[in-house]
Parts: C-alpha cells; sequence; structure tokens
C-alpha cells in the first residue's frame, strides 16, 4: 500500500529539479500525477518514464489552468491534491531591478501560485476535499539580499497559504507550505544545465559552501524536499494546515560562533 493510493495530485514545475522528484515520489506511492511544466520534451519523457500524464502549464496564465483541470479529470475523473512547485528566481539588487524583471518573477511566483489555489482548489473541493501545497521560501521568511523580487513573492506565498487554508478548511481542503533553504537543483546549481559539466563536482563544491552556512553541513537535496511535500499530502499530516514548513539544514535557525 503506498501512502497516495487512489489519490490525483498536479505537480507544477515537474520537469526537473524538486517538481520532478516530487511527481517520482508521489507516483511511487500509488498517486495518479500530471506532470506540469512549459518545458514540454523534459516534462513529456519524466511523465513517460513514471506511468504519468503530462500537461502543459504556463502557471501565470489562466487558460493553461483550466486546461490543466480538464485533462486530469478527464484523465482520472477527480483532482485530489495539488503541488505548486514552479518557480523562478533572478539575481539583483533592489534598486537594480527592472520593472519587467520583478514582474516577471511575481508573475510565475505568486500570480502562478494564486492561480493554482484558485482553479485547482475548486476541483479538489468538488471532489470532496484533499490537500494543496505550496512552495514557499527560506526567504519567504526572512531577507536575504540580491534577490528582493524572489524574497518578497516567497513572503506573498505564506500569506496566500494562510488564507486559503482558511476560506478551504471547511471543504475539506489542507493548505501547507514548503520552505526550503539552498537545494541543490537547477536554480542553485546551474551546472546541472549544462550537459558537459561535472554535475557531481559541482554539487561537492555547494556542500563546502553551504558548510560554512548551514548547521547540518550541506546543501540540500530535491528528494528531501519531495518527502516533506509527500508527508503534507498524505494523510500523516492530517490535522494540519495554513503552516509554513522550513526545510534548511539548520540555515534559519540562526549563526554559530563556535
Amino acid at each position: 500500500m503506498g501512502r497516495l493510493d487512489g489519490r490525483v495530485v498536479i505537480v507544477t514545475g515537474a520537469a526537473r529539479g524538486q517538481g520532478e522528484q516530487e511527481a517520482r515520489l508521489f507516483r511511487a506511492e500509488g498517486a495518479q500525477v500530471v506532470v506540469a511544466d512549459v518545458l514540454d520534451d523534459q516534462g513529456e519523457a519524466v511523465a513517460k518514464e513514471i506511468g504519468a500524464l503530462y500537461a502543459h502549464l504556463d502557471v501565470g496564465e489562466e487558460a493553461d489552468w483550466r486546461a490543466a483541470v480538464a485533462a486530469a479529470t478527464s484523465a482520472y475523473g477527480r483532482i485530489d491534491g495539488l503541488v505548486n512547485n514552479a518557480g523562478i528566481l533572478r539575481f539583483n539588487t533592489l534598486a537594480d531591478t527592472p520593472l519587467d524583471e520583478f514582474m516577471q518573477v511575481v508573475r510565475v511566483n505568486q500570480v502562478g501560485c494564486f492561480l493554482g489555489i484558485k482553479t485547482v482548489g475548486a476541483a479538489i473541493a468538488a471532489a470532496g476535499g484533499g490537500t494543496i501545497v505550496n512552495t514557499a521560501s527560506y526567504t519567504g521568511l526572512t531577507g536575504m539580499a540580491a534577490i528582493g523580487a524572489y524574497t518578497a513573492t516567497k513572503h506573498a506565498v505564506l500569506g496566500l497559504t494562510r488564507v486559503a487554508a482558511l476560506e478551504l478548511a471547511s471543504a475539506g481542503v489542507r493548505v501547507n507550505a514548503v520552505c526550503p533553504g539552498a537545494i541543490d537543483t537547477a536554480m542553485s546549481n546551474p551546472a546541472q544545465l549544462d550537459p558537459e559539466a561535472d554535475v557531481a563536482q559541482a554539487s561537492r563544491s555547494l556542500d563546502r559552501f553551504y558548510r560554512k552556512l548551514v548547521p547540518l553541513g550541506r546543501i540540500g537535496r530535491p528528494e528531501e524536499v519531495a518527502r516533506l511535500a509527500l508527508f503534507l499530502t498524505s494523510d500523516d499530516s492530517s490535522y494540519i494546515t495554513g503552516q509554513p514548513f522550513v526545510i534548511d539544514g539548520g540555515w534559519l535557525a540562526g549563526v554559530s560562533v563556535v
């Protein structure tokens, strides 16, 4: 018996990184999974490999959300869960951030999360209840220089999570947020996007860098975030809603001076 047997879950940004690992784990735990992304070739390959359904989804487009919901319900009859994982990161000081860049990050990270809650939340409620897991960030609970747009959107995701939890509780829909610190995906490790790069060496370099910052002494792995998302999607978290769950190796706990 899998922990998600009989459930239907949409995972956004599932062509690679955290979303891919969430889709793989959820499928292994018995869920019917909709792999949703704008990276069609990669997303279709992941879906084919794990026996899932692929749906093209630009999370900033409401019509794409409606189409993804229609595809999922046509294939499986209902939707029981959503993982709002898709997100982008841009580096810039606030003073040097062009408005277009700021709004691009808002469109994907914040508007995308809102549209997912709005569109899929209604379908989950109609199915009798389920779960939404929003991907916020360590930076949704603190600040970090040079990623102001990203940080602002992740604070917003936590606000959306709390409001959605209040509004959807009566329909049996639980809404929580994962708040990862630095995780070894293409967002933190661009070597993963370079077919000629030594990705393993890049990961070891990141471990050495984060050893100075993170009490557990390394960067996180996407599989670890996937396991937290699984917990929040399964019945193991049946009395939890409206909460942020930090997964950062202790980074947010403070600074060690010894």
